[in-house]
């Protein structure tokens, strides 16, 4: 490897052979390093064990004691020096802290946890550091920084791979992947996660950053992907219940999904086929609509809190949602949008007036909301729809029939 910063290599492998010391001697003394017992679970062949290390929590709670040896400050006044790990350092810490807390956190620490790790514990190897010090240096100096959020991803199966757009896509988890980044994940996931059929797949958000870029908001962009896969697919979709951050390839942190996507829906979990698939796709991008109507973002709120709540309060959601989304004739409008047909839009008519009315919605007034909601989205423009519903009530044009949801 071709070592960009010679004097700043030396410098911290220096600081990661004291700690290693540091840290063996403290293993001879009495301490104990934690073990995790991870099962990797493969479809269709039996479940594979593995102890792992846990490097990183035996690191981090010695952390305080290894930032008062004389290593660890000749290396961060070296890190000081290099403008590159500042900004890099303010990338991953954020804000509050201070720029040497920063570096020693984000620079020395992720450092020594990423060499120990290829160690697999605190027997030195000179190619583990090696390899660790190489993707520091890329991250350093590079013009850019690879982004990742993966979050898993409850309800839905797919085949392959499928593209939602804005780097957005829907994958089956890699068996292992989320442990090798973070040892305690394990007691993260959602219960069942890589065993049942609708609880293999992940939501991944993946960005190129340039130098000094803040992340991405993860947690609203896949708030997003799963408010437009449930539309698409009337099934109980929801992810995480926290998603994991890579930032240049590094653990970057775990944070909460916000819980109205967190929470799964009652219902009957789906195969993702490619048409909604694309659907899909399409409403996700449709849904920055909203942003700018304050009836449809209330429609779209309505619908989606009346998914977990029990009657009598589901109906008058739906009831609201109704209202705000196609206003005060709601019921007329909804059937001429939704029926393909004389027979089905006077069926769906009366069963809609009845929910006006307050009675209790039935599953199909309930599903009647979401393809309403799909339908005004992919027209694109709500106050034109409502025009061209009320010229085909009045019979100046003919009813254009909806199929998509």
């Amino acid at each position: 490897m071709a070592v960009r910063a010679p004097q700043l290599q030396l410098t911290l492998r220096s600081f990661c052979l004291g700690a290693f010391v540091f840290l063996g001697r403290a293993l001879e003394e009495g301490d104990e390093l934690p073990f995790s017992f991870e099962e990797h679970v493969q479809r269709g062949g039996p479940a594979l064990y593995e102890y792992r290390p846990l490097v990183r929590s035996f690191i981090e709670s010695r952390a305080r004691a290894l930032a008062q040896r004389e290593d660890a400050r000749l290396a961060l006044d070296e890190l000081l020096r290099e403008p590159a790990a500042a900004i890099f350092a303010r990338a991953h810490a954020g804000p509050e802290p201070s720029e040497e807390e920063a570096l020693y956190r984000t620079v020395l620490v992720s450092l020594l946890i990423s060499t120990a790790e290829g160690c697999g514990g605190f027997d030195w190897d000179d190619v583990s550091f090696e390899r660790a010090y190489g993707e520091l240096e890329s991250s350093l100096f590079g013009e850019s920084r690879a982004y990742a959020a993966v979050a898993p991803l409850l309800g839905v199966s797919v085949v392959t791979q499928l593209d939602l757009g804005g780097g957005l896509r829907i994958r089956a988890a890699a068996t292992g992947e989320l442990a090798r980044h973070w040892p305690e994940a394990q007691g993260l996931l959602p219960p069942e996660f890589g065993r049942a059929t609708d609880r293999y797949c992940v939501l991944e958000l993946e960005r190129g950053l340039q130098a000094g870029a803040d992340p991405p908001d993860a947690p609203a962009e896949l708030a997003d992907a799963v408010t437009a896969l449930r539309l698409a697919t009337a099934a109980p979709v929801a992810a995480g219940p926290v998603l994991f951050e890579r930032l240049a390839w590094r653990p970057f942190g775990i944070r909460p999904v916000l819980p109205i996507a967190a929470t799964q829906p009652a219902g009957e979990a789906t195969r993702l086929d490619g048409f909604r698939g694309a659907l899909t796709r399409e409403l996700l991008e449709r849904l920055v609509l909203a942003d700018g109507d304050p009836a449809l973002a209330d429609s779209l709120d309505r619908w989606e809190l009346s998914l977990f709540q029990n009657e009598p309060f589901r109906s008058e959601q739906l009831r609201g949602c109704f209202g705000s989304l196609l206003g005060e004739t709601w019921a007329l409008r909804a059937a001429v949008l939704l029926g393909d047909d004389s027979d089905r839009r006077r069926s769906l008519y009366a069963s809609l007036r009845e929910l006006g009315e307050g009675e209790l919605a039935t599953p199909s007034v309930a599903d009647a909301a979401r393809r309403a909601f799909v339908e005004t989205l992919r027209h694109g423009d709500r106050e034109t729809l409502l025009g061209s519903l009320d010229d085909a009530l009045l019979g100046l044009r003919a009813a254009k029939l909806a199929r998509t949801a």
